[in-house]
C-alpha cells in the first residue's frame, strides 16, 4: 500500500515543484517525504498541506500493520512458552514412572527369594501348574543316563563367596566352563526329565575325565524348576551338532535326549567329588530403575529452573 501511495503521490509532488510551491528547498524535503513514507514514519514539513496529509494516509497504513505484527510476534511467545514446558512435564512423568517400576521390581525380587528358599515339593508333570512353578524347589528320585549329557557353554562357576571378595574390582577372573544337562529318569513318575547337575571347568568336560562323579546308583534329588528361555540378542544359536547350548530351549533338548521339556537345576546339596558343582541357579534381575528416577528428575528440575528463568522472570539465558 505505500509504495503504491509513493506512485499515486510522486507526480503531484513533482507538479508542485515545477510550479514553485515548493519553493527552493523543496527537492530535499520531496524526496525526504517519499523515502520516509515508504519506510512507514514520515517526517515532513507541516507547511505542504499535500505532504501533511500524505504523512497522515501513511500513518493510517502503518500502524495497523505494527499492531498486527505484535500480536503475531505475541501469540509465537505463547505458543513457544508452553510448548517447552512440556519438557519438565514429560521427564517428571517418567521419572514418577520409574519410581512405579522399581517398586514392582522390588517385589519381583523379594518373591523369587522367598520361592527359592521354600520347602520343596513333589515335582508335578502337569504343564499348567509348572509354569507357576519356575524357581521353585521339588524333588525327584530316579537315576542319571550320562551316555546323553548335553553341555551349556560359556558358563562362569557361581560362587557368592568369591563374587563378594572380588565385588568392586575393575577385573576379575571366573573360572570357565560348562554345566552339564543330564536326562534323569523319574522311578516314580515314569517319565524322563532334564537335570543340570552344575558347573565343570573345561578340562573336565570329557565324562571319561570326571568318573568318579558319574553316579549310577538310584538317588533323592532336590533341584529348582526353570523354564525354556528365548534367545537373547547377540546369543549364538544352539549348535545341536557339535553338542553346544547357548541357552536353554527345552523343546529342542528334550527331543535330542527323548526326555520331557521339563527342566530342574540340581542344588548344591547334590555335588559329588569329582561331579558337577551344584546350585547354579542364578537369580538375578536387573534393576536399574533408581539411576533412571535420578536422570529423569534431575532433568525435570533443569528444565523447570531454565523455563522459570525464561518466561516468569524473563531473563536473558
Amino acid at each position: 500500500m505505500a509504495a503504491l501511495l509513493l506512485l499515486r503521490t510522486a507526480p503531484r509532488l513533482l507538479r508542485e515543484r515545477g510550479r514553485g510551491r515548493l519553493g527552493a528547498a523543496g527537492p530535499a524535503p520531496a524526496c525526504q517525504c517519499l523515502i520516509r513514507t515508504f519506510f512507514g514514519y514520515p517526517l515532513t514539513k507541516r507547511s505542504s498541506g499535500l505532504v501533511q496529509k500524505t504523512k497522515d494516509v501513511c500513518l493510517r497504513f502503518c500502524r495497523p500493520r505494527s499492531s498486527t505484527a505484535a500480536a503475531g510476534t505475541s501469540g509465537e511467545d505463547t505458543l513457544l512458552k508452553w510448548g517447552l514446558f512440556l519438557i519438565p512435564l514429560t521427564t517428571f512423568g517418567l521419572g514418577t514412572w520409574q519410581v512405579q517400576r522399581r517398586k514392582w521390581k522390588l517385589d519381583l525380587i523379594a518373591q523369587l527369594a522367598s520361592r527359592i528358599t521354600a520347602d520343596p515339593i513333589p515335582l508335578t508333570l502337569d504343564p499348567m501348574e509348572l509354569r507357576e512353578l519356575e524357581y521353585r524347589p521339588v524333588t525327584v528320585r530316579g537315576r542319571f543316563d550320562h551316555s546323553k549329557e548335553l553341555y551349556m557353554l560359556p558358563r562362569s562357576l557361581l560362587d557368592p563367596e568369591r563374587e563378594a571378595r572380588e565385588a568392586g574390582r575393575i577385573t576379575s577372573h571366573p573360572e570357565n566352563g560348562a554345566n552339564v544337562i543330564t536326562p534323569f529318569y523319574c522311578t516314580e513318575l515314569g517319565v524322563t526329565i532334564l537335570v543340570n547337575r552344575g558347573f565343570v571347568p573345561r578340562k573336565k568336560l570329557k565324562p571319561e575325565t570326571r568318573l568318579t562323579g558319574q553316579i549310577e546308583d538310584e538317588i533323592d534329588l532336590t533341584g529348582v524348576v526353570r523354564l525354556t528361555e528365548k534367545r537373547k540378542p547377540f546369543v549364538p544359536e544352539n549348535n545341536i551338532e557339535k553338542n553346544r547350548w547357548h541357552y536353554r530351549d527345552l523343546e529342542a533338548m528334550a527331543k535330542v535326549t527323548g526326555a520331557e521339556p521339563i527342566f530342574i537345576d540340581a542344588d548344591f546339596r547334590s555335588t559329588v567329588p569329582g561331579g558337577p558343582i551344584g546350585g547354579q541357579t542364578r537369580v538375578s534381575l536387573r534393576n536399574e530403575h533408581m539411576q533412571y528416577i535420578v536422570t529423569w528428575y534431575s532433568l525435570c528440575a533443569a528444565t523447570s529452573f531454565l523455563w522459570y528463568k525464561k518466561f516468569i522472570q524473563k531473563l536473558p539465558l
